[in-house]
């Protein structure tokens, strides 16, 4: 599987390791940066060049390091067509597939030690979509409001 990586200063040594560990189970790695530890850097750069390319490739996922992982995966989700959870658990990494597809994950690299933050990926890449009605429906109305910035009707409105 492609995977499109983008990081700040803060995600750059998980990202060095995740493309590593990416490449030795068989995975393509695509590093968009940072390219080197620069302790002022700007995230936006690189993480919305990394959306930008899971997005125009259908099938490809991404993963987003920062500090906290908050500000990269609101970053990602200002992509049209990208759908980036935040993950802090096993739990929320494998339900960000399975419930919501997701095509992008933001991981808090200061939050996680690297065996921890590589159990998330894992677990991202490996569960599928569950293509429940009921998720399906859901995600069809973000893209729906994403496309033409129409609410959804509320429950009883038809």
């Amino acid at each position: 599987m492609r995977v499109f990586l983008g990081c700040d200063h803060a995600g750059y040594e998980l990202k060095e390791h995740l493309v590593a560990w990416l490449k030795a189970n068989g995975h393509e790695a695509v590093d968009c940066g940072a390219f080197e530890y620069d302790a002022v850097d700007d995230y936006p750069p690189f993480v919305l060049r990394a959306a930008e390319r899971v997005a125009a490739e259908p099938g490809s996922l991404g993963i987003v390091l920062g500090g906290s992982g908050n500000g990269e995966a609101i970053a990602a989700n200002k992509v049209k067509g990208v759908r980036a959870a935040l993950v802090w658990n096993e739990d929320t990494a494998t339900l960000a597939r399975q419930h919501n597809d997701a095509n992008v994950i933001s991981i808090g690299a200061r939050q996680h030690d690297l065996d921890t933050a590589t159990r998330f990926v894992e677990l991202f890449l490996e569960t599928p979509y569950s293509e429940e009605p009921r998720h399906t429906r859901r995600i069809e109305m973000l893209g729906a409001y994403e496309r033409t910035g129409e609410l959804p009707a509320l429950p009883g409105e038809g």
